[in-house]
């Protein structure tokens, strides 16, 4: 059984590219949001395997959307995807415990490689 994966962007654009840099691996989207407070929601209807999770979104950006998830579920797995890689914003997001930080754009290599991290 493939392992879950709920994508947290506000660009579709994004959830499809993600969706096909998976094929052919153990992972697969199985929920998209567009947006924090959906993902706060859904994350604790779904329990997916894995998140990955935008920064700059409109309403609670990513970082505060996984600060309130890994709160309440302290073994949720979140990578974080953006194009903000800054010192600051990278030791953000490892201060509240996400589990990797990846640049936009994204590869399949790089992708695949946070995601078993993840769940190791």
């Amino acid at each position: 059984m493939k392992k879950q994966l709920m994508v947290v962007d506000d660009s579709r654009v994004m959830e499809l590219q993600i969706r096909k840099l998976l094929e052919g691996s153990d992972f697969e989207v199985s929920a998209y949001c567009e947006n924090g407070e959906e993902a706060i929601t859904r994350y604790a209807e779904l329990r997916p395997d894995v998140v990955t999770m935008d920064i700059i979104m409109p309403g609670i950006d990513g970082l505060e959307a996984a600060q309130i998830i890994l709160q309440e579920n302290p073994e949720a797995k979140i990578i974080m995807i953006s194009s903000l890689a800054y010192d600051d914003t990278l030791h953000e997001a490892r201060a509240i415990g996400t589990k990797a930080f990846l640049c936009k754009p994204i590869d399949r290599e790089g992708l695949l490689k946070a995601l078993e991290a993840a769940m190791a």
